[in-house]
């Protein structure tokens, strides 16, 4: 059988679908506001703490999927088949009862520090996960309730109660509040959700994908940055297009190896993003170690979380990069 015929038999199934013909979503807005054009090597540079040149943030997916959710009218919540999907649920289940211990030992010994990609729900379903996190004070992303529900369609005050459940549950269960977050399940929005993300004190957004740096994102008040989360350095996407763990590993080293070499002249993020049904399985942990091993073994690389990155962007880069900024759009 050709190599590719076996790689592409363990890949993941589509989780979502889009329903067609798709309902009409308000719109208030002709074009987006909030990115402006401008190259990013221009940008003032981003320097971190003690002259690193990656802010590195290692992200497990830490997620709660409904075995009946409602009907939605933009996505099907289970692609594969009408709900209940067992199969599907079943290995998403895998995550929190077997994928996220085996990842756990690798990260505990490597010691790297982590930022949750969170359903809130997650948190209240799975306790002994939230003992687990909290003791080792991981930080948080939020990725929205649960992954089953979106928000496409929320008029703004919906939209924005939906994330201050979200805010509440993680407060109560961790006793850390969320700085960043990104949509529900895959990376839904609406049209107002940066400038509702602002007002609530969020102070990075996860979904833009558009630089290797965080960027301000022009709010009506308030800030808010992009924060760069992992497309492409992204496990799901990935092991779910006929590619293997061991690819990974070199895509990962190869990613690393260009923006450190450019982060000599303004600092990098690099995120890595994972998930434990996929990592977490048997066959493919050996290459989860030897990407910690990897990334490890430089000097001048931030090993920080979310909240981190934002914290020292706001407080050193973002000032410049808006006079900057203001200054081209004169």
């Amino acid at each position: 059988m050709p190599q590719l015929l076996i790689r592409h038999s363990t890949c993941i199934m589509l989780q979502y679908s889009y329903r067609s013909p798709l309902p009409p979503t308000p719109r208030q807005r002709s074009r987006q506001e909030w990115l402006q054009n401008a190259v990013s090597s221009s940008l003032p540079p981003v320097r971190w703490p003690n002259k690193a040149r990656v802010a590195l943030w290692i992200c497990p997916n830490v997620l709660h999927y409904e075995y009946l959710p409602p009907e939605n009218a933009w996505i099907n919540a289970w692609a594969r088949v009408p709900a209940p999907d067992v199969m599907m649920y079943g290995r998403q289940d895998f995550a929190n009862r077997v994928g996220f211990w085996r990842m756990l030992e690798a990260v505990d010994r490597h010691g790297m520090r982590c930022t949750a990609v969170l359903n809130a729900e997650a948190l209240i379903q799975n306790p002994s996960i939230r003992d687990a996190m909290v003791e080792r004070d991981w930080d948080y992303l939020g990725h929205g309730i649960n992954n089953t529900r979106f928000v496409h369609g929320l008029a703004g005050t919906e939209e924005a109660a939906y994330y201050r459940r979200m805010r509440q549950i993680v407060h109560e269960q961790t006793g850390k509040t969320l700085k960043g977050t990104g949509g529900p399940g895959p990376q839904a929005a609406t049209e107002n959700t940066p400038d509702i993300l602002a007002q609530l004190g969020f102070t990075y957004h996860s979904d833009w994908f558009h630089d290797d740096m965080p960027t301000p994102l022009r709010v009506r008040s308030g800030r808010l940055i992009s924060m760069p989360y992992a497309m492409d350095i992204n496990d799901s996407p990935f092991l779910g297009s006929a590619f293997e763990a061991e690819d990974f590993v070199d895509m990962v080293k190869r990613h690393f190896d260009v923006l450190y070499r450019e982060g000599e002249h303004s600092g990098k993020v690099m995120c890595v993003s994972l998930h434990p049904s996929l990592f977490g399985q048997a066959h493919r942990i050996k290459y989860l170690e030897e990407i910690f091993e990897y990334l490890r073994s430089y000097e001048g690389v931030w090993h920080a979380t979310g909240s981190e990155i934002s914290d020292h962007y706001m407080a050193h880069c973002y000032d410049n990069a808006m006079a900057y900024l203001n200054g081209v759009g004169q």
